[in-house]
């Protein structure tokens, strides 16, 4: 009987761009292109020159292109930059049903990997290489019933860059499954830092993208892994998932093609906070809540997001850090009450500790309600009770951004221009647009990655 690395392993290595459904290959391009934008406007994010200045010293200087640097380092440390700033806004596109941030790791691996092989990489091979690690990651987070006990973005992430890698490698299957061997022993990732609002989130999704590099070239040297990293006794699914069900999504592999399962991030929050954000603007809209009229303001969700989001306001505003407050839908509230919506400029410090907006917050609640699907981010109702007495509602029955109430290609560009610009990238908008929406035609993939990274081709 074949292992699940091996099964996983051979779709991945079969995924072929012209055999890709239309809706797979649009999904494709427009979370390249997003994830291309989210990075290069991570550069500006908390602790990314930090992060970059730390990983420059592990190594010599290499070929790799980190997003907006315009500089180039090793693949290892590219991929663990470039992830890092992918991450660390809370702007990166997941995978909902799996809770998983597919692009982040994986997008940097191949971007590393790309700059580093001798020979040109075709768009076709970088897209399919793409679809065939967000396939394998989400996959694995599927499988999982029940909550996060690990953090799935960094644990399951790294088998979808492996996955990745191999297809844009063309290995042999042996090859790769040492390869998810090897990632099985690097494969890492703590909920405490969720738990504490610190930007470990985005270091262990750096990890996993550096760490899957590290497995590849293990297995391309020749030393052998685990063959049941999945199923094992001591795989994957036994340590760090506390109940799981992989046999029908294996079935699914070549069917459903989970890139186009991929939402949007419409806000640069935790995803969990996005139905929240939007019912507030509907009551504000709908209803007419203010922070003048509002006595108290609740969202009834499942307990996922409670979980991620319904932490409670630092007990002093000098506290709250912009971490924390992706993560804090009592903050994130009180910014859209007061101006509509919240973007990467409400992050900054002054943003953070104003007294008046957690006096606002203080008066918003997330509340936990009985749905018993343990990835499930809707159905949720944001109730607003006014200083008038009056009760307004909204219901929430699907996230703005995912496939049922995907973004407009407008909405998409957008947000897309937004983030070059905030980066003061905004030249380079037009020109990857374009090549993004050619994917299909580029012939020499380095070369753009290097002109998305603000350096010559």
């Amino acid at each position: 009987m074949n292992t699940a690395s091996e099964i996983l392993v051979r779709h991945a290595l079969s995924v072929e761009w012209d055999a890709l459904p239309d809706a797979a290959q649009v999904a494709a391009r427009t979370f390249l292109l997003d994830t291309l934008g989210v990075g290069i406007a991570g550069a500006q994010a908390a602790f990314a020159d930090t992060v970059a200045a730390a990983a420059r010293g592990w190594a010599g200087n290499g070929p790799a292109p980190i997003l907006g640097r315009a500089m180039t380092v090793s693949g290892p440390q590219a991929a663990f930059i470039n992830a890092y700033q992918i991450h660390a806004q809370e702007f990166d596109c997941v995978h909902e049903g799996a809770v998983v941030h597919p692009l982040a790791t994986i997008l940097s691996a191949l971007m590393a990997d790309t700059a580093r092989l001798p020979g040109q990489v075709k768009g076709t091979d970088f897209g399919a290489a793409l679809v065939a690690g967000v396939d394998i990651a989400a996959t694995l987070g599927l499988a999982a019933k029940t909550p996060l006990k690990f953090f799935r973005p960094a644990t399951a992430g790294i088998f979808g860059c492996v996955a990745a890698l191999s297809r844009l490698r063309r290995l042999e299957p042996p090859v790769a499954i040492s390869a998810f061997g090897h990632a099985l022993a690097f494969a890492s990732g703590t909920m405490q830092a969720h738990v504490e609002g610190k930007p470990g989130l985005p270091l262990q999704i750096a990890h996993a993208a550096q760490a899957s590099l590290m497995a590849l070239d293990l297995a391309v040297a020749g030393l052998p892994g685990t063959d049941g990293s999945i199923d094992g006794p001591f795989g994957y699914l036994t340590l760090f998932e506390t109940a799981s069900d992989l046999q029908p999504l294996l079935a699914r592999l070549g069917r459903d093609w989970r890139i186009a399962e991929v939402s949007h991030k419409p806000f640069p929050t935790g995803r969990a906070a996005h139905g929240a954000i939007v019912a507030t603007q509907a009551l504000m809209r709908d209803h007419g809540v203010t922070p003048a009229n509002l006595d108290r303001l609740t969202y009834t969700a499942p307990p996922l997001i409670h979980r991620l989001v319904g932490r409670p306001l630092p007990e002093y505003p000098a506290a709250m850090t912009a971490n924390y407050a992706r993560l804090c839908f009592a903050w994130l509230g009180a910014v859209v009450l007061t101006r509509g919506t919240v973007g990467l400029s409400d992050f900054a410090e002054g943003r953070l500790t104003d007294p008046s907006l957690h006096a606002l917050g203080a008066r918003i609640r997330v509340v936990a309600d009985a749905n018993p699907d343990p990835a499930a981010f809707t159905p949720a109702m944001a109730e607003a009770l006014l200083t008038d007495g009056r009760l307004v509602q909204v219901r929430v029955d699907s996230q703005l951004g995912s496939p049922g109430s995907p973004l407009s290609r407008e909405q998409h560009l957008r947000k897309f221009r937004a983030c070059l610009d905030f980066a003061g990238s905004s030249p380079l908008a037009d020109p990857l647009i374009k090549a993004i929406d050619d994917l299909h035609e580029q012939q020499d993939m380095a070369a753009l990655l290097r002109r998305a990274a603000g350096l010559a081709g």
